[in-house]
């Protein structure tokens, strides 16, 4: 009986390893997920089931119902981290959009007054409505 056991995982465990042919060689986080799911699901299987007298069905549906739930919570962590990536590449570019318009600013102050708003003598740039036409009556063209 323990030896129908020892089956059971070796075959369950090498089905999970199997799977692992992703381009890095090693497991995904589901696989891995799985796989450890799979092996507590035989060992609690093992032992209810030995105790009910059935220890090969106690694995066969432990293993089962472990890589069932083990690959469901791996793919949802999994999903995450792809998703967190995701937005941590976003934010990368962003901050490196952030650094080349702070060094064209810079560059465009080293050149000093050149640009043409700041040739009504504002230190901001900005002269506003009124500033532009503080002599003028004729608030609107």
């Amino acid at each position: 009986m323990k030896g129908k056991i020892l089956f059971c995982l070796v075959v369950a465990a090498s089905l999970i390893a199997g799977c692992a042919n992703n381009q890095g060689g090693g497991l995904t986080t589901t696989e891995k997920s799985a796989l450890g799911a799979g092996a507590l699901g035989a060992g609690l299987g093992a032992i209810i089931g030995s105790q009910s007298g059935n220890a090969g069905a106690g694995v066969a549906i432990g293993t089962a119902a472990g890589l069932l739930g083990g690959g469901l919570v791996g793919s949802q962590v999994e999903q995450q981290e792809r998703s967190t990536m995701s937005q941590e590449e976003r934010l990368r570019r962003q901050e490196e959009e952030i650094a080349r318009q702070r060094r064209e600013l810079e560059e465009l102050r080293r050149q000093g007054g050149s640009d043409s708003y700041n040739r009504g003598g504002s230190t901001s740039g900005y002269q506003g409505y009124n500033n532009r036409n503080s002599g003028s009556n004729d608030q609107y063209y």
